[in-house]
């Protein structure tokens, strides 16, 4: 049965898609714990991501630093956060977070409010920057 994140991969619900390729597919976190949080999973439909084959997280790694690349330039921060926690969703997925400081990563801080409206702003501010 596919996943959550397998279904808005193949579109079949809706998404904020900042960016994607044959392989992998970014999209912003609709409970983000800071503006720009977006996650980063590989379309095959994999649990863990350390069950990757070592060429796929390769790969998946490359791709999520364009991804960070652009969220950089998109949103003020002074770094772009990485985690890989994988417990809510049984596929795998890289979290990419703008920090501001460290404690911006912390999962148990209060999620941030955005409407569907916002979302769709910031996927669009950081698409830009792949122009």
């Amino acid at each position: 049965m596919a996943t959550l994140f397998g279904k808005i991969a193949a579109g079949e619900i809706p998404s904020h898609r900042i960016a994607e390729n044959e392989e992998f597919f970014a999209f912003l976190d609709i409970n983000p714990v800071a503006e720009g949080h977006t996650l980063v999973i590989p379309k095959k439909e994999v649990d863990y991501l350390f069950d990757l084959d070592d060429g796929a997280l390769g790969r998946m790694m490359a791709f999520s630093k364009t991804i960070a690349r652009a969220l950089a330039q998109a949103i003020p921060c002074k770094r772009i956060g990485l985690t890989v926690i994988g417990l809510e969703v049984p596929h795998a997925h890289i979290h990419l977070v703008p920090l501001q400081k460290e404690s911006d990563l912390f999962f148990g801080n209060p999620k941030l409010k955005k409407t569907p409206e916002e979302l769709a702003q910031t996927a669009a501010k950081i698409r830009e920057k792949f122009i």
